[in-house]
């Protein structure tokens, strides 16, 4: 239990900012900084509040390639990250991870391929290996992120997950607390942005919601994303007689 983590804070800059795009979101606009939760932290919120954004800035302030990977990875197929890790400050602690990871779903398809194209040309062990020792190609797309997840992983380090869930199904999701908490039990940190309220479960973990222009860490049953599905569950023969007839 004596672990408290690599990375303890952040806080944002807001002097000399520029104009337009991410530093005109209302909840980027107005971010001063958080602390990190030595085990897992996460972000959420709807979209287009920046989440994606703020945890892809805090990605390439560490190293990591902007279409994700771990830091050994270097390729680029477009220009699309803002510059908002340039005015990123992290306080980290004395702990230096030996491993660390950024998966970006939306560019996963480009990781799967350079993983490929490096084990074509590069003699030596197979870099898929890591990754179970089947093309992430090969696989539905739900299955290459898990066998990301369950082989990739090791422990001690940082990993930094945009909406790992997309590709998952509710079983699997409950199966990635699991594996979140082995790995907590070996050094990992985890920062997630997330729309599930499965994973937003995870015990003891901040969570920081970005909604109305601001950045406000709340407890898991103030969530939005709890508090909708929740209602939902609860009474979906009502909310859907009462959609279904408003749209007539």
């Amino acid at each position: 239990m004596e672990f408290n983590g690599y990375l303890l804070s952040m806080r944002l800059n807001q002097d000399n900012v520029p104009d337009g795009y991410p530093f005109n979101i209302p909840c980027i606009k107005s971010f001063e900084g958080l602390a990190f939760h030595p085990n897992v932290t996460f972000f959420t919120g709807e979209n287009g509040v920046g989440k994606s954004t703020l945890i892809e800035a805090i990605a390439i302030y560490l190293g990591f390639n902007a279409e994700g990977g771990s830091k050994n990875f270097n390729f680029r197929s477009a220009e699309t990250h803002s510059d908002l890790h340039n005015f990123l400050t992290i306080s980290k602690s004395f702990r230096k991870p030996r491993d660390g990871y950024f998966l970006r779903g939306e560019s996963f398809y480009n990781v799967a391929s350079e993983i490929d194209k490096l084990d074509e040309e590069l003699g030596g062990p197979k870099i898929i290996d890591s990754y179970g020792g089947l093309s992430l190609h090969e696989q539905s797309h739900g299955q290459s992120f898990w066998a990301l997840f369950m082989n990739r992983f090791s422990g001690n380090g940082v990993y930094i997950l945009d909406e790992p869930e997309s590709a998952l199904s509710a079983t699997k999701q409950i199966a990635m607390l699991s594996k979140i908490n082995n790995l907590v039990d070996k050094n990992a940190q985890f920062i997630i942005t997330t729309h599930s309220p499965i994973l937003l479960a995870y015990p003891n973990a901040y969570i920081y919601e970005m909604a109305d222009g601001k950045t406000t860490r709340i407890k898991y049953e103030e969530s939005e994303v709890y508090r909708v599905y929740k209602s939902f569950l609860d009474s979906h023969k009502r909310i859907l007689d009462n959609l279904f007839t408003s749209n007539t």
